[in-house]
């Protein structure tokens, strides 16, 4: 297959429903030579900060000299955004050359598009021979195709309430599938609440006898003067201050500080020096999650205080943010809410149909001075018509447009110079803007 006969084969794969278990995806790496044996991992689970702790350890251990593969899910806009090495994407000639191999060996048996995605990512990072690679688990933890690897290091970043479908309608019972990826001896770095999910995460590493290390317990991020803050570690002799992180929103402090415990974790076999930490938090970039940028003619520009008082009036500024479950959308409320200056906010909004609409919407929608739904090219994605049902008494500064395309046109239409345009709700909305806006993720 070439580069888009191999995407379209993986495309198609998504009509088959996700079927969690790893019985498949053992036999199948089995069958290639079990490549994954033969690598180093981080495994990184939870509800949300996945990607934002995943990237941020590959962004520092890249600058301390390691080659870093990392594996997150979903993509915005191109599949090739899955794969990276370091800075590099995976490229179309790899892409397409180990997914035949998949498509070969496989036959006439089939796997889901999130098994076949992670044999792709473990069959390239073997090829590379990368240092260690960093694989986000991509739905629940237990049952998840990359549960198959054993790590130096788990992390689950928190625990809260999404796809209940498929994971169960309590917090305990959510828990129980992201504490899954706990292995037996392997510690853990976890950022879980004290609540029920706090228990079940205690109760498997107990019974799997995992060093349990906690944020704000074992470790800690200590917010200090003029915007900076300080990590103190699991070692009270590893104290880093001074520390800034160029991820926005206030919560990415606290991924951080479990990226480093991490990092700590691991120091015995891949050390870091403080200067890559202090170099990596200010290199970290995370596409389409809290992505702030000006737009002027068309062409990104750097937001400067004078853009930002509204003082130039052809420039647009927008925030692009993947939130799309109700503890995501609180997180992008306090964000607006504490770090962004704006006379206006002009939402453009779309989320799945599935999801819980009502308390995302009741959360974000006051904050908004116009509201702009849209559609993205997912079935799965709620019409504009179904969202503006869910706002009550502020259906009237709402209105429905059939496209992306036209529902930025619209918002850049309506603000004026001071304002600030936010695109979220859904992953599928702000991978299609972005596109729109700025290209692809991965040239």
């Amino acid at each position: 297959m070439n580069y888009q006969e191999a995407w379209a084969f993986l495309d198609n794969l998504q009509f088959f429903k996700i079927k969690l278990g790893l019985e498949s995806m053992s036999q199948f790496l089995e069958e290639v030579g079990n490549p994954h044996r033969a690598l180093r991992y981080v495994h990184v689970a939870g509800t949300n900060g996945k990607g934002s702790v995943s990237t941020t350890l590959r962004t520092i251990l890249s600058m301390g000299g390691y080659k870093v593969g990392l594996y997150t899910s979903p993509h915005l806009s191109c599949v090739r955004e899955r794969f990276q090495i370091d800075e590099r994407f995976i490229s179309e000639e790899a892409f397409s050359r180990h997914a035949s191999v998949i498509r070969e060996s496989l036959g006439e048996r089939q796997i889901t598009y999130f098994e076949f995605a992670t044999a792709l990512a473990l069959l390239w990072f073997a090829e590379e021979q990368v240092d260690v690679a960093i694989l986000e688990v991509g739905l629940g933890g237990r049952l998840d195709a990359t549960n198959v690897i054993i790590p130096l290091v788990s992390v689950i970043t928190n625990v809260s309430m999404d796809h209940e479908q498929y994971l169960g309608n309590t917090l305990a019972a959510v828990a129980y599938e992201k504490a899954g990826v706990i292995k037996p001896g392997v510690p853990v770095i976890a950022g879980v609440g004290a609540d029920e999910s706090l228990a079940v995460v205690t109760q498997t590493c107990q019974e799997r006898q995992a060093p349990l290390f906690l944020l704000g317990r074992e470790f800690a991020a200590i917010r200090a003067q003029e915007g900076s803050w300080q990590y103190r570690g699991i070692e009270h002799n590893h104290f880093l201050t001074g520390l800034h992180c160029r991820l926005k929103g206030g919560y990415q402090v606290g991924n951080a500080a479990l990226a480093l415990a991490a990092l700590e974790i691991i120091s015995d076999c891949l050390p870091v020096s403080g200067e890559a930490i202090r170099q990596g938090l200010l290199s970290v970039t995370w596409p389409g999650r809290l992505e702030y940028f000006c737009l002027e003619d068309g062409k990104a520009r750097e937001c400067s205080a004078e853009i930002e008082t509204g003082k130039v009036a052809s420039i647009r500024r927008y925030l692009l943010d993947g939130a799309h479950n109700p503890a995501g959308v609180e997180s992008l409320k306090d964000a607006l809410v504490s770090e962004f200056y704006y006379d206006r906010l002009i939402l453009v909004w779309a989320c799945m149909a599935d999801k819980d609409i009502a308390a995302t919407l009741a959360t974000i929608a006051p904050l908004a001075d116009r509201i702009i739904f849209t559609r993205p090219e997912s079935e799965r994605s709620a019409t504009p018509e179904q969202l503006i049902a869910f706002l009550g008494a502020d259906g009237n500064k709402a209105q429905g447009v059939a496209t992306v395309a036209e529902a930025l046109a619209l918002a850049a239409e309506l603000a004026n110079a001071g304002d600030l345009i936010c695109v979220a709700g859904s992953l599928y909305l702000v991978g299609a803007a972005r596109k729109i806006l700025l290209g692809e993720v991965a040239p």
